[in-house]
């Protein structure tokens, strides 16, 4: 029988979540409550888990993969130990590569979830790249994104997080943030530029327990619980409490020790234990056993504290804090400011503290939780469908690209483009970025090079770069228009001698600096002009125009070879980025196709409009993969702006 969220005779979607937790429990335990929600919307999900099993983990109807396993012991992250506990050799890390790029080949997911990588994991960064690759080489290629929790670790070192920001651009589509702005922003654990926060996709909290919540039973019942997450990490807590429970008696104590803490280690725990104190281990109705719960003590990870949250319990939270790991400690610290919780530090933690807290606090009023709100789950399925939504129709434009290129390669066409930059001023490792780039791509660049501002250290470097040349970027590249009205520098608004001033000024100061290498062409900040200032432009020396759009015959004015850009990737309306690939690609596909309509000279070359300052990760990405395929389709060819302003080249 179908899923009834899928309509009959349509497959359904498939998505692929990657998860690896090698301390606790609650890495799986949240990404196996995304793919329940998943499911629920008419998903085929697999999850592929590199962690040990877990027998409590609620997989609902997602399939399970089981790589081969990882564990690590206290809080080194960097050794990667084998499931018999030897450290992970190169052959055992290979073949879990093996197995995780094998599952993808048999599932080929819409949509691929990796989960922290490359936020953190970085001890496993070869199968992530290795998978990530293969992925982008997929056609079609899934949606790929990223899944975080609230609270990072921070990075260690300030170029953790370039690196990061770099591998999330050079292969993810977004970030699915699973916390809530409002209540811990990202950027209370982890640097966010504005590259990283325009592909934050925030879902709120997914919580794994919202079901068990309302389970029946008396377990738990005006009781103080104690809990310490999945791994041996929780001893130290566990030992505390029990020392705690001898000096509070006026409460049943429960101990929940975690099923990654060995057997004898939970047997010197149970025997330690006073008679009002039962310990067992982790259950599954843990939700429950909170809602009835007198108080919590436990420490302070993603899914305990919404656990937390869902019983509105009152509680005390000893953060994990052993290597430097600072995650528990900052979201401890943010909810213990809103009056949720107390937290006690683990150094020094004794019974005696622990006491002193949990008498007090049992008659509290409950804290009010609703601000953490649940139903990220929900949330998170919807975003990736979208997602995914957006990877399929990039692939369609895609093709039609390929499409309208193979009928100009058919047909004998070239079609000519040409590369403009805007907002040169100086030497930057942006602009030797981009002209590298430009280098490999094999085109020829010209700078719109803003002249007030522009330096002759500029001109001394470009000396590297023969095929670049200089266009003049208004003057000043500041705003004259009216409060109210859009952005320019050479508008209507303006006194004519002013714009004659500053064009006159700009066309001489390009010329001193650069030399030969610039060109009388002249390109209005914001590519906007006065039209009849724009027929002056002759008088004043120059011999070309470039805006935006395509040019209009009848409007051009006379004397100058009018030659403008007609593509930019920037989304500029909403703040920066790269706009909505599929929307750029069809546009790359019509403006071909218009010149295949029309006999070959009639329209001006296309013009690739970019600016290298406000590039991120993810335009240059995208600007690699659109030059590659122009290159690589025999039908493109991109010409120099001296070719294309028809400027005689230097002897």
């Amino acid at each position: 029988m179908s899923d009834p969220q899928t309509p009959p005779n349509m497959t359904p979607k498939r998505a692929m979540i990657v998860v690896t937790h090698l301390l606790g429990v609650g890495h799986l335990a949240r990404m196996a409550a995304v793919g329940r929600a998943l499911v629920a919307e008419g998903w085929q999900v697999t999850i592929v888990s590199g962690g040990r099993p877990v027998p409590t983990a609620r997989l609902g109807s997602c399939e399970l993969v089981q790589l081969p396993s990882v564990h690590c012991v206290g809080t080194d992250f960097s050794t990667l130990l084998a499931s018999d506990g030897t450290v992970a050799d190169a052959a055992y890390l290979a073949r879990r590569g093996e197995e995780l790029l094998a599952a993808f080949e048999a599932i080929r997911p819409d949509a691929l979830i990796v989960e922290l990588y490359p936020f953190g994991r970085r001890a496993m960064a070869g199968e992530f790249d290795a998978l990530l690759e293969r992925a982008k080489a997929s056609d079609p290629r899934p949606t790929i994104l990223c899944s975080i929790r609230d609270v990072l670790n921070p990075p260690s070192r300030p170029e953790r997080a370039d690196q990061a920001l770099e591998r999330l651009a050079r292969s993810f589509d977004g970030v699915l943030f699973h916390g809530d702005t409002s209540v811990v922003p990202l950027s209370a654990s982890w640097p966010t530029p504005p590259a990283l926060e325009r592909r934050l996709i925030e879902t709120g909290y997914v919580h794994d327990g919202e079901a068990a919540v309302a389970a029946v039973g008396s377990d738990g019942q005006d009781e103080i619980v104690v809990s310490g997450g999945g791994s041996a990490a929780s001893l130290p807590l566990c030992r505390a409490a029990i020392e705690a429970a001898r000096l509070v008696t006026t409460h049943r104590w429960r101990l929940l020790v975690g099923h990654g803490v060995p057997a004898t280690d939970f047997d010197t725990l149970e025997a330690a234990a006073p008679p009002h104190m039962m310990v067992e281990r982790a259950r599954p109705d843990f939700p429950a056993l909170l809602g009835r719960s007198a108080l919590s003590i436990s420490q302070a990870g993603y899914n305990t504290v919404l656990d937390l949250a869902a019983a509105h319990a009152r509680a005390i939270l000893v953060p994990f804090a052993a290597g430097n790991e600072l995650e528990q400690t900052i979201r401890a610290g943010e909810l213990a400011r809103r009056g949720l919780a107390r937290v006690l530090e683990t150094d020094g933690l004794d019974g005696a503290a622990l006491a002193r807290e949990a008498a007090g606090l049992t008659a509290a009023p409950r804290p009010d939780w609703s601000a953490i709100r649940a139903g990220g789950a929900k949330r998170t399925a919807e975003r990736v469908a979208a997602a995914a939504d957006n990877a399929a129709a990039r692939a369609e434009a895609w093709r039609a690209l390929d499409a309208v290129l193979v009928r100009a390669r058919t047909s004998g066409r070239t079609i000519d483009f040409w590369l403009r930059d805007d907002d040169a001023i100086e030497p930057t490792p942006a602009l030797d970025a981009y002209l590298a780039r430009a280098r490999r791509w094999g085109v020829p660049a010209a700078l719109a090079v803003i002249p007030a501002r522009g330096t002759p250290q500029l001109a001394a470097w470009l000396a590297d770069h023969p095929t670049v040349d200089v266009l003049v970027h208004g003057w000043a590249h500041r705003n004259h228009a009216p409060a109210g009205a859009r952005a320019s520098e050479f508008g209507v608004d303006r006194p004519a001698p002013d714009k004659q001033g500053d064009a006159t000024r700009g066309l001489s100061r390009i010329g001193e600096i650069f030399g030969e290498r610039a060109l009388p062409v002249f390109v209005p900040p914001w590519n906007r002009i006065d039209p009849g200032f724009a027929a002056a432009l002759p008088e004043l020396g120059y011999s070309g125009l470039s805006t935006h759009e395509r040019r209009s015959p009848e409007r051009a004015p006379a004397g100058l070879v009018t030659i403008n850009s007609h593509w930019d990737p920037i989304a500029w309306k909403t703040g920066g980025g790269l706009k909505d690939e599929a929307k750029l690609l069809h546009l790359l596909a019509r403006l071909i196709d218009e010149e295949l309509a029309t006999p070959a000279g009639t329209l001006e070359p296309i013009g690739i409009l970019t600016h290298h300052l406000v590039h991120d990760g993810w335009i240059d990405r995208f600007l690699d993969e659109v030059f590659e395929r122009l290159a690589g389709s025999g039908s493109a060819r991109f010409v120099a702006a001296r070719e294309v302003f028809a400027v005689p080249v230097p002897a």
